[in-house]
């Protein structure tokens, strides 16, 4: 007796179905979500906080900036596009080592403080846009391709897919993206305190490891390299340290200003004439040629 058999496919592995853009949408929506206030901290149209973040990259960032740049693929006749400029962390060091410099960034205030230092420094070679990189047309707004494209801790879109799909549209050679791998250290303090502060979880925002699985999956095969970051506040005075917390975790009453307070103080250190909080974590640079996408 003669038996047949009809050979099914085999089942797709379940990772195979997994959307990771909708992941990092999800992830995103969570964490915007936990933030149940405007963070008058993070306003970055607010002069004043545009010129504290300056005075602290500049500061702080100075080997970051110096190691990121010595890090990227540049001539002097590179096109830049820079994603999230803030005041010029990387565009103002950038701009006379290449030809020139497009500056995407939303904030008034950091598009006026990066203006002003790019003429108190003479490069005439930055053009900013001050508009989100989710709006901004490619055809209209850009004038053709760059040689260089940099997204720097700016990752905040929820349709990333989209957002990387036009950063290597615009690329003629290059993208750049630097993103958090952990949980930075000022995330670290939102997780530690919201509960305690507003009753509610606090949801980290998507890393790496959903960005990298997110260009795998548009045919972008990127390289990565993890790295140490760290951050410090620094403060004249100790009351003036614990105000702005107290404003960025929305602590309003007597209750809440004693949990940031208490808190705070085993994190305090004294330099010199400053009072400093600081704490480490990682961040990766994730990069890509575009000849080499397969997209």
């Amino acid at each position: 007796m003669r038996h047949s058999f009809v050979m099914s496919p085999a089942p797709s592995p379940p990772w195979n179905d997994v959307d990771w853009n909708e992941i990092w949408k999800a992830r995103q929506r969570l964490h915007e979500s936990s933030k149940h206030f405007d963070d008058p901290s993070h306003n970055w149209n607010k002069r004043e906080n545009a010129e504290r973040y300056d005075f602290t990259s500049r500061r702080e960032y100075d080997d970051r900036v110096k190691i990121t740049i010595a890090g990227l693929d540049i001539t002097k006749n590179s096109r830049v596009l820079d994603i999230g400029a803030g005041p010029g962390t990387l565009a103002i060091p950038l701009a006379p080592l290449v030809d020139e410099v497009t500056a995407v960034e939303p904030g008034a205030g950091m598009v006026s403080i990066l203006n002003e230092r790019a003429q108190k420094e003479n490069l005439a070679n930055i053009t900013c846009i001050q508009k989100r990189w989710e709006d901004v047309d490619i055809s209209r707004d850009l004038l053709g391709n760059y040689d260089v494209v940099i997204a720097s801790l700016s990752l905040t879109m929820e349709d990333i897919r989209r957002a990387l799909q036009k950063m290597n549209a615009v690329s003629s050679d290059f993208v750049y993206l630097f993103w958090f791998v952990d949980m930075p250290f000022w995330e670290k303090m939102y997780a530690d305190l919201w509960k305690p502060l507003h009753g509610s979880q606090y949801y980290s925002g998507p890393k790496t490891d959903c960005l990298f699985n997110v260009l795998y999956q548009m045919g972008i095969y990127a390289n990565v390299q993890v790295l140490p970051l760290q951050k410090e506040y620094r403060f004249k005075r100790r009351g003036e340290m614990i105000a702005f917390f107290e404003n960025r975790f929305n602590a309003r009453t007597p209750a809440q200003k004693r949990i940031v307070t208490d808190y705070l103080a085993s994190m305090i250190r004294k330099e010199g004439n400053e009072v400093v909080i600081s704490g480490n974590s990682t961040f990766a640079k994730t990069w890509w040629r575009k000849q080499d996408a397969k997209n």
